[in-house]
């Protein structure tokens, strides 16, 4: 017959094995856990690292563009002063003595345009009879001639780049030999503002 001891020493045995095989399982479970909070800290990482490294990248390209075209501002408040160069230095001159400060205009107009082309300024200066470029040119008037069509007839203010930016268009007269195209519009525009008086 089994004592009282062998039969203390069979139930905690038991009660051994079955904590054994709690504590595994609560072992698994925990390990599980653990698992996936580590995948999910990593996970979290990752994510905080691309942000952060797309976050760098916006800053390092906004921060290029501003070098790119920190001039624009400066160059679209001298505009007037360069108009104003272009059309005393291709007007013709009799005076003598008004030529001789020109060539005082010329050498000051030379060196102000190496700066802005330093910077990285081009101008923009279509010659008489160019096709007409929508891309660097604004038409303000069209004239009709015969011939070809879209022909640059006159330029009224050079236009100016920022290295791959426009800043002004040409201003431009262009041909045409739509006679009555041009009618059309000014017909059209006539009706517009009648329409807008009456408003």
């Amino acid at each position: 017959m089994e004592t009282e001891k062998m039969k203390e020493k069979k139930v905690s045995e038991t009660q051994i094995k079955n904590n054994d095989s709690n504590d595994s399982t609560v072992l698994d479970n925990e390990i599980l856990k653990l698992k996936k909070d580590v995948d999910h800290w990593k996970n979290a990482y990752f994510k905080v690292y691309a942000d952060v490294d797309n976050l760098r990248k916006s800053i390092e390209k906004d921060h290029y563009e501003f070098i790119k075209y920190r001039a624009e501002g400066f160059i679209i408040k001298i505009l007037s002063v360069l108009d104003g160069f272009n059309l005393a230095l291709n007007n013709e001159v009799k005076n003598e003595e008004i030529k001789n400060y020109l060539v005082g205009f010329k050498y000051i107009y030379g060196n102000l345009l190496k700066i802005l082309k330093d910077e990285g300024v081009e101008e923009i200066i279509p010659k008489i009879g160019d096709i007409y470029d929508e891309k660097n040119m604004e038409v303000v008037e069209t004239v009709y001639q015969d011939g070809e069509p879209n022909r640059v007839l006159k330029v009224n203010l050079n236009g100016y780049m920022l290295k791959d930016h426009l800043i002004r268009p040409a201003i431009v007269l262009v041909s045409t030999n739509k006679k009555k195209e041009i009618s059309k519009n000014i017909n059209e525009e006539k009706k517009d503002k009648k329409m807008e008086e009456r408003k």
